[in-house]
């Protein structure tokens, strides 16, 4: 069993925000693998369904975001699952809008959910690193992940979380290398061979200018 964990803030006036791409990765996800119903259970709202032939649960927590290490350890413990078990997905300043990165461990990097996360499951767990960009100074950093995305970065958001989603059971099967490949592919498509051709192009024989 996987457990995977969106992180935002809970209510209508967060959604759209920048800190909020884990719970839309998680609603397309939701949506992809025809989840049964939302049901409200620990600390936030919960689907069910199956994954590559495993069964997963998705889960946002319906605290705020410095207080989601209280949702991911009540359905860790219900669901007797070890950190290596559990997925989560947020948002990365430190990645431009449109990379994707996965690792497993590491530290919480100022980011609120994983320092909550950390201090109640510890860091053993897999995260999913959406780039949302940074405002270029730090001191602007707590106001720009709580604005909303633009028309034109919603719908790369939107391709992202489709791909995120259309490819995760690579992630499930601890394929994480391959999974970061064909995401990085589909969103980063190398250009057409005759293109390459027309870039790469030396001059020959015939091209050389004759005196």
């Amino acid at each position: 069993m996987r457990l995977i964990v969106g992180l935002g803030n809970p209510g209508p006036r967060y959604a759209g925000n920048r800190h909020n791409i884990g719970f839309m990765a998680v609603d397309e996800i939701v949506r992809r693998y025809s989840f049964g119903p939302v049901r409200e259970r620990f600390h936030g709202g919960v689907a069910e369904g199956n994954i590559g032939g495993e069964k997963a649960i998705c889960l946002c927590p319906a605290t705020f975001m410095n207080e989601s290490g209280r949702a991911v350890q009540a359905a860790m413990q219900f669901y007797k699952l070890a950190a290596d078990d559990i997925i989560v997905i947020h948002d990365e300043i430190d990645l431009p809008l449109g990379k994707v990165k996965v690792k497993k461990g590491g530290g919480a990097g100022g980011h609120n959910g994983l320092r909550s996360i950390d201090a109640h499951i510890g860091p053993e767990y897999w995260r999913v690193r959406l780039g949302v960009g940074h405002p270029g100074v730090k001191q602007l950093v707590k106001n720009f992940v709580l604005m909303d995305f633009g028309k034109e970065e919603r719908a790369l958001v939107d391709e992202i979380n489709q791909v995120c989603a259309e490819n995760l059971p690579l992630l499930i099967a601890h394929e994480d290398n391959k999974f970061m490949t064909r995401v990085s592919l589909a969103l980063n498509p190398p250009p057409p061979k005759d293109e390459a051709l027309k870039t790469d192009r030396r001059p020959t024989g015939d091209d050389t200018e004759k005196n």
